[in-house]
């Protein structure tokens, strides 16, 4: 039974025999609801492309490779898709917009097409196919409001409440109430189910919650579980927001939404290939997330026309002085215009004062999000002036949540680097309710507290975050840097 107050039960589902507790509510609800206030998030859409297609032998050679993706799978699909990105990177602005609109209804090119123009931040001409499967699953909810508000009738939350990952998942589940409770039209019944954060946890928790009667999953977080989940699509028989990402494209009949790694490469090397620069001297902390990050940039940068002309290894919190081959990076013919700092914050600040001496101080230099800062003006003044994504909530507050400084001072799984996994869970709560809209109009959009959120023709919703810089060791947001 749902508690008449609340509205939300928490499920503890776990792989060998299934039980359920009902906890009551707890400090951090209540602390939550006296911070909320009311509102919600705005949609803005933009304008039709044009519709006549050009003779190009870039979107041909793309349209042949696009059409021969549904036989592959693993590594040669996910190279095959490479290859259609690098060609349609070298397709200019008019001709990528003439070929999408020109493209039938239902051709395998037209997810890649779209999602080029949504990099460019140009209009879509029509939304992606996505529209007809929705719909399919959405016919007992009440019609969408004015702004595409269509909530679920009963959503269901994958969470790991307990096990490995239970630190990661209460700022989310935190995020995601203080959505939930911060709108004040008609709410779906939600009911928490506990993942243990093992895959196993993971399938007996969707399958319970859809024998419940759950209309819309949201989760689960770790990527093993979310694999599991989706490894097999014909078992899906309810929508899937999954959040985290298992692969490039989502299984058809669930979508993706995730604060990964990859995604801050590629925020990075848009953001310098905005800005002209062709030729960039990475910086590679050499664990996973840099790995990760660094992968994602360097696919993207090249597939928008630029090269990475030297690439370090930083090793360690404290790595040796490496000031002589960070000035033969930029000296040499050809040399590095920037750096990506695909660093921790400890990294980046051991290696900002060699970056000054190395002569890049005037030159752009932009990190990851895990550049947030350490808390001490006095540890990051050496990041002063370097770039990084962060999230819009973060640097310049979002309509229908406090300001993060108020938030974090009442509950601590908004504090610190768990602030970022606050937003992420807020965002997950308004693209379920406004799902529709983004799948059914062509350039729909949420002003999320992660940043701008769209989603692609792959079921991947996709952001735009908010800049910051360090300025005298503080954060301060860049302002026209998109989110």
């Amino acid at each position: 039974m749902v508690s008449p107050h609340w509205g939300v039960r928490i499920l503890a589902v776990l792989p060998h025999g299934l039980s359920a507790m009902r906890p009551s509510p707890s400090r951090i609800l209540l602390l939550l609801a006296a911070l909320l206030l009311a509102g919600c998030a705005s949609v803005q859409v933009s304008g039709p492309a044009a519709s006549a297609m050009p003779s190009d032998p870039a979107l041909a050679a793309a349209a042949a490779l696009a059409r021969e993706q549904a036989g592959l799978s693993g590594q040669a699909r996910a190279d095959g898709a490479r290859e259609i990105e690098r060609l349609l990177a070298t397709v200019d602005d008019q001709a990528l917009a003439q070929g999408a609109a020109a493209l039938p209804q239902g051709d395998p090119l037209y997810g890649f097409a779209g999602r080029a123009l949504l990099a460019r931040n140009l209009p879509l001409p029509r939304p992606f196919d996505l529209t007809a499967l929705w719909n399919a699953h959405a016919g007992n909810r009440p019609a969408a409001d004015r702004d595409g508000y269509r909530p679920p009738l009963r959503l269901a939350v994958l969470l790991p409440l307990s096990g490995n990952l239970a630190t990661a998942a209460a700022p989310v589940r935190d995020g995601l109430l203080a959505g939930y409770y911060g709108e004040r039209r008609q709410r779906p019944e939600v009911q928490f189910y506990d993942t243990t954060g093992t895959p196993a946890g993971a399938n007996a928790a969707y399958q319970r919650a859809i024998g419940e009667g759950a209309d819309y999953v949201l989760g689960p977080l770790g990527r093993d579980e979310v694999a599991a989940v989706l490894q097999n699509p014909a078992l899906l028989r309810v929508p899937v927001l999954a959040l985290n990402r298992a692969g490039d494209e989502a299984p058809t009949g669930s979508f993706s939404f995730a604060m990964a790694p990859e995604d801050d490469g590629i925020a990075a090397a848009d953001y310098l290939l905005a800005r002209n620069v062709r030729r960039v001297l990475v910086l590679n902390g050499a664990d996973d997330n840099a790995r990760r990050s660094v992968d994602a940039f360097r696919r993207q940068f090249e597939a928008g026309g630029g090269t990475v002309s030297d690439m370090l290894v930083v090793t360690g919190e404290t790595p040796p002085d490496m000031t002589e081959a960070l000035r033969n990076a930029m000296l040499k013919q050809d040399g590095a215009e920037a750096v990506f700092l695909g660093l921790r914050g400890a990294q980046a600040r051991a290696i900002a004062p060699q970056l000054a001496a190395a002569g890049y101080a005037t030159r752009p230099r932009v990190g990851t999000s895990q550049l947030y800062g350490s808390g001490s003006s006095e540890d990051d003044v050496a990041l002063d002036g370097i770039v990084f994504p962060t999230e819009r909530w973060i640097a310049t507050g979002v309509p229908g949540l406090p300001m993060a400084s108020s938030v974090a001072a009442g509950l601590p799984t908004a504090r610190g680097p768990a602030a970022r996994l606050f937003a992420f869970g807020y965002d997950a709560w308004m693209i379920t309710a406004f799902m529709e809209r983004l799948v059914g109009d062509a350039n729909a959009e949420l002003r999320g507290a992660t940043g701008t959120l769209r989603i692609d023709g792959f079921g991947n919703v996709l952001r735009t975050p908010a800049w910051a810089t360090f300025s005298g060791g503080h954060v301060v947001p860049l302002g026209g840097t998109g989110g």
